[in-house]
């Protein structure tokens, strides 16, 4: 029953008789745990904002970028100048608010699984 419980969602499996303190702290670190979820939602849901102000191609330079390309490489790949990846990549710093390449790295790790903008879809 407890495996059950808790595989459904339950913070904490507590037998009968239940000590009233045992209880209180139950209920405190479910309060504490639902509070850090939904700070973690509305982080990424900001993050997913601001990715969402990113132009396509910003979006096409941000996942190559922080696949570990570098930037002649990017450039390469979408046949542009290494100037305009540098252009681009710094407005994606700038409207994501990355303070650096790691953070931004990051970033797209916290966003989730986003369709990769360079695949174009069959329809």
């Amino acid at each position: 029953m407890s495996v059950k419980a808790i595989k459904r969602g339950a913070v904490e499996f507590l037998t009968k008789p239940v000590r009233e303190q045992e209880l209180l702290d139950a209920v405190r670190m479910a309060i504490e745990r639902d509070r850090d979820r939904r700070k973690q939602d509305l982080a990424v849901l900001s993050l997913r904002k601001r990715y969402d102000s990113l132009t396509a191609r910003e979006r096409e330079i941000m996942h190559l970028v922080t696949r570990g390309l570098l930037n002649k490489q990017v450039a390469a790949e979408l046949n542009l100048s290494e100037v305009t990846v540098k252009v681009h990549r710094g407005r994606i710093m700038q409207k994501m608010e990355a303070k650096s390449l790691a953070d931004l790295v990051r970033m797209s790790d916290q966003i989730g699984s986003l369709p990769d903008p360079t695949v174009v879809a069959d329809t």
